[in-house]
Order: C-alpha cells, then structure tokens, then sequence
C-alpha cells in the first residue's frame, strides 16, 4: 500500500461510526467444518473479538451482514454486544441500505469487511472498505485497506485497531491496560 493510498484510508477510517463483518473468511478463516451430526462449527479469533468490544467503547457500532445463517453466529454476535446481525441475506446491498436508513447513518459513515464478490454491492458503497489478504482478487482491488492477517486469525483486530488509531483513540484503549 502506497503512503497515498493509506494516507487516504485512514481519512475515511475517521469518518467511521458502524463497522460491518462479513463472516466466512472474515471473522472466520472461511473453513466450514461439520461435525458428526451434520451441526456446523466455525471457529473465532479472541483477537478480533476485543478488538470489536473496544470500537463498540469508543462510539463505533458494529455489526454483521452474511450471506449464511448460523445460529453459531447469533451466539458471537451476542457475546459481543453485536446487535445489528443479518444472517441468510443474500442482498447484502438491499440489507446495508436498510440499516443506513434505520440508523440514519450515510454510507461515508459505514465500513465494511468482506472477502469474496457477494461483498462488493456493500463494499463499493461504504466510506472504508477493507477485506483479508486471501480473499478474491476482485474485493482486495477494491479495498481501501486490506489486512494482513488472514480471516478468523487477526485481521478484523487489525481493522479495528487502524479505525481507533485513524480516530485518535488508539493510545486511550491501551492505556488502561498500561497502568
């Protein structure tokens, strides 16, 4: 990433007040592994997860948009505080206006984070982008800043942190963890 180009997403990380997840290859490594009886098990980062409680304590909401329901999900989502969760949307765009309307928020307002082409009706439409480094060709290009953790191993953590760093908020998180 060029200084312009992160110069320039960390101008947009400062107008952030809702950050949205993407889950499979997200807040997950996009692995979907079924145990015996056919349930589902996806494993989350602890990383991200703290990373997602302190944008929520500096004024940053957060929330979920996916494409597939998982009652695993709702089970993160509100062990996070997470309370906009849209599982089973496959309009991620017709769910993202939905809730910019609800919350009367602007797009320039919104970030969201995704790692394959069903993201991208979102992702073209949000002030900050940002996506994983395995993730689509297609969503990197278009991102404003793509981590360098992969999905379900740190990257949201690290999206996180660059939103409190691009507000200012960064050193206050820490500090009390410092005392």
């Amino acid at each position: 990433m060029s200084s312009h180009q992160l110069s320039a997403a960390i101008e947009r990380a400062k107008k952030i007040k809702l950050m949205i997840f993407d889950v499979d290859g997200v807040l997950t490594d996009g692995g979907l592994r079924y145990g015996a009886e056919g349930e589902l098990i996806k494993t989350f980062n602890a990383l991200d997860g703290h990373g997602i409680k302190l944008l929520q304590e500096y004024g940053v909401q957060t929330g979920i948009i996916s494409a597939r329901n998982s009652p695993i999900v709702a089970r993160r989502a509100a062990d996070l505080g997470i309370q906009l969760l849209k599982q089973g949307v496959h309009d991620k765009r017709l769910a993202f206006e939905q809730t910019l309307e609800a919350l009367h928020l602007t797009s320039e307002e919104c970030g969201f984070m995704g790692d394959d082409v069903i993201d991208l009706p979102v992702m073209t439409r949000v002030g900050f982008a940002a996506s994983v480094p395995n993730g689509h060709a297609e969503v990197q290009s278009r991102a404003h800043y793509v981590a360098q953790a992969g999905g379900g191993h740190g990257a949201v953590r690290e999206v996180c942190d660059f939103i409190l760093r691009a507000q200012n908020h960064y050193e206050a998180a820490l500090a009390s963890y410092l005392k």
